[in-house]
């Protein structure tokens, strides 16, 4: 529990061991609705930030390598251009045309890099898009939680009485005739069931 509040519960009048099959299970922080997707939520939209974040941080990175290939590439473009004088200019020299062939090779190799990065910074970018529809998601549950909320509140004041359940007269457990517990038997249902399907 996150405040350590005490859930107080006090078991409605003719409550037993006996009944409790008979009871709905008492509202406790494990099984209340409305706690439950609060959780949900809350600890979705921490990791969806969480994950944001590490996206967004690869992404940036991504971008600056990438300007740094890009420069890189430009560099080489230029080697070529001067290499292809001086080779032009020298044929005799071999070291320019062996220093030309890597170069052009480089560049193949660092294109082949650049078009990594950009499939990457692509993926990145479907990532990023695909946790936004998550936080969409997760706004439409709140959503729910919020309408869950007010009817509530709503049947809550609407079914809310003056006198004190302590104070009510209690509900008949076993009516004179009854010969057990159960108000109708697995037979009966069965019976009510087959009589509606036809």
């Amino acid at each position: 529990m996150r405040d350590e509040e005490k859930v107080v519960f006090e078991y409605p009048n003719g409550y037993s061991e006996d009944t409790s099959h008979l009871w709905p299970l008492p509202a406790t922080r494990e099984n209340k609705m409305v706690s439950q997707l609060d959780e949900v939520t809350r600890e979705s939209e921490e990791k969806s930030v969480e994950i944001f974040d590490l996206l967004d941080n690869v992404y940036n990175e991504f971008l600056e390598k990438e300007e740094k290939i890009t420069k890189t590439l430009e560099l080489f473009e230029r080697n070529i251009v001067l290499l292809e004088r001086l080779s032009s200019k020298f044929p005799e020299v071999k070291a320019f045309a062996l220093s030309l062939e890597k170069n052009r090779v480089a560049i193949r190799e660092v294109d082949r890099v650049l078009e990594t990065f950009r499939a990457n910074n692509d993926s990145l970018l479907e990532c990023m898009e695909i946790m936004q529809y998550q936080d969409i998601n997760r706004q439409k549950i709140e959503r729910v939680i919020n309408v869950m909320r007010s009817l509530s509140n709503y049947m809550n004041n609407l079914l809310d009485g003056r006198v004190e359940d302590k104070s009510r007269v209690s509900s008949a457990q076993h009516i004179t005739g009854d010969t057990h517990n159960e108000l109708v038997s697995n037979d009966e249902i069965e019976a009510l069931l087959s009589q509606f399907a036809s």
